[in-house]
């Protein structure tokens, strides 16, 4: 009997992604871990200690597990889930007219104890928002929660100019890495998965 596949987390995104490939985790165990910044930590390793770390706190037995967490980064600066209209006010300032980078970690276990991480980097731009614009993207709160204050997969999709890197791992967990990461422990991934994974 193949092990079952558990996810190490409760976005319902990242399920969504997984059910697109045909991925349907057996179980749902998110983690509950310390998810703050150490001094001086870049947003590319925080990303991967926090996927690691959250991979490591699933105590789920006898099966794949797979965990990941994204950040948002301005240059050495890592941008809040926001919360509040403060926090969000700020990211915008931050992200309108420029460049920056969503990093997302991955980080698998196989049942043997077997395991493999990766970081994902993706490179995104925005267009100057203008006042209205930031006060409408504001108002529909779809920003409450995500990572440096937007989902691509929402309104801010329409901000965006251009996207180096991997759609999927701006969204949440980038799939062909993932997909890979999983076949390589032995995760019974089919041929047509691994060869057909949109970026």
């Amino acid at each position: 009997m193949v092990p079952g596949l558990t996810l190490a987390s409760a976005s319902p995104r990242r399920l969504e992604l997984l059910s697109a490939v045909g991925l349907k985790p057996d179980a749902i165990q998110p983690t509950d871990i310390d998810e703050s910044e150490i001094d001086g930590e870049l947003p590319g390793p925080l990303a991967l200690r926090l996927a690691c770390e959250k991979l490591a706190a699933c105590q789920a037995e006898d099966t794949y597990v797979l965990a990941a967490d994204t950040v948002v980064g301005v240059g050495r600066r890592i941008l809040p889930k926001t919360e509040t209209i403060e926090q969000v006010e700020m990211c915008l300032d931050l992200l309108s007219g420029r460049s920056h980078r969503v990093f997302t970690g991955i980080a698998a276990r196989a049942p043997d104890g077997q395991f493999a991480s990766r970081v994902v980097e993706t490179r995104v731009k925005f267009k100057r928002l203008t006042r209205e614009e930031r006060a409408s993207y504001i108002a529909c709160g779809e920003w409450r929660g995500k990572a440096g204050g937007y989902g691509i997969q929402g309104q801010a999709a329409c901000y965006i100019v251009s996207l180096i890197g991997s759609y999927t791992g701006v969204v949440g967990l980038p799939l062909y890495e993932t997909v890979n990461l999983l076949g390589g422990l032995g995760y019974p991934v089919t041929q047509t998965q691994m060869a057909g994974v949109p970026a």
